[in-house]
């Protein structure tokens, strides 16, 4: 599930760059949106892929790791403190606080977390890895 959604994320955000990729960047306030918004898509894709195929699984999670991250600092923090947060933009919400945060949060800490597992254990017994790895 991970690397489904890492990857259809990423696609997005070639296939709609104004919605998901440097259009958003550049409401967020990320620095050089046009660059940053085709990167993480990049390898969001990338990455993606190598997890459902369970190829590089641990070094493919770390870059999807940092990616949730930064999204949970520069998305979620504003919407938790109620403002902006090192230039980083507030989204209109009906709400702010841990409990919207927690809401908005959801889909991040979810990604995030599957991202630390995968880190940890590794792919499974019928990825790429393991059939590498028995050779």
């Amino acid at each position: 599930m991970v690397g489904g959604i890492f990857f259809f994320e990423g696609m997005q955000k070639f296939i709609y760059p104004a919605e998901l990729g440097s259009g958003r960047f550049a409401k967020i306030g990320i620095p050089a949106p046009e660059f940053f918004g085709p990167f993480v898509g990049f390898f969001e894709l990338t990455c993606g892929l190598l997890l459902l195929i369970g190829l590089t699984t641990r070094f493919a999670a770390v870059p999807l790791i940092i990616t949730m991250l930064v999204a949970l600092v520069t998305v979620k923090i504003p919407i938790l403190i109620g403002a902006e947060f090192m230039g980083f933009a507030l989204r209109p919400l009906p709400r702010y606080g841990f409990l919207s945060m927690m809401h908005e949060a959801r889909n991040d800490l979810a990604m995030l977390f599957g991202s630390l597992y995968l880190l940890i254990t590794g792919a499974g017994s019928l990825s790429v890895d393991a059939k590498l790895s028995r050779s």
